[in-house]
């Protein structure tokens, strides 16, 4: 009986791990196009995607397709007709929209 625990525990600790790692790495990145309304600097995905074809979107100075994943750290940058707005991603949103309230803890105003 004790060789069958001694077995088992060593499994457990693999799976718990396993699941941690997983879940950890899970929000280190997340699309361009699903991150932008994510954190309501779009109103709608397909805004973004949209803003993606016409080349306006930017990150780190490159412009990308709606694929590219954005990853804490990285600038935003969106090429209005007036204007350039810079974002620092600060943090990888885990839910499907976020509260304007709480846009601060993911993206902050680069000048």
């Amino acid at each position: 009986m004790s060789q069958t625990n001694a077995n088992i525990v060593p499994t457990l600790r693999f799976f718990l791990v396993l699941i941690l790692y997983n879940t950890i790495k899970k929000y280190k990145t997340m699309r361009i196009d699903k991150f932008l309304n994510s954190v309501n600097i779009t109103k709608r995905r397909s805004v973004a995607q949209d803003m993606i074809n016409n080349k306006v979107i930017c990150i780190n100075d490159k412009v990308v397709k709606a694929s590219k994943n954005v990853e804490v750290g990285n600038i935003v940058s969106i090429n209005y007709l007036n204007e350039v707005k810079k974002y620092k991603v600060l943090k990888i949103p885990t839910t499907k929209s976020t509260p304007k309230s709480l846009q601060a803890e993911y993206i902050k105003d680069v000048l």
